[in-house]
């Protein structure tokens, strides 16, 4: 990740927000992030300027600095932080 090469067309910029898409809800203010690159999508847009650089980086440092996923290993103790609304419930393992 922290070697994706900048993008030259549209096509390879859906390559990499599909790839950082995927993972979005683990990123705080991923949509701000990604703002500028989604913003090239629009047709006769693709103009790579210093913001877009910006996000481009920020976005792959993001990616590559963020709390890694992994199973809970049940023999330590871990915290679990619940939060609940009429929409739903939500969970979260720590350490």
């Amino acid at each position: 990740m922290v070697a994706w090469p900048q993008p030259i067309n549209i096509t390879e910029l859906r390559e990499f927000l599909g790839l950082t898409g995927f993972y979005r809800k683990f990123f705080q203010n991923y949509r701000l992030l990604a703002r500028p690159l989604t913003n090239l999508l629009k047709k006769g847009n693709f103009q790579w300027i210093v913001e877009v650089g910006d996000a481009f980086n920020l976005l792959k440092q993001a990616m590559t600095t963020t709390p890694t996923l992994v199973m809970p290993n049940f023999n330590d103790s871990f915290i679990i932080e619940t939060d609940a609304s009429s929409d739903g419930i939500g969970v979260v393992l720590t350490r």
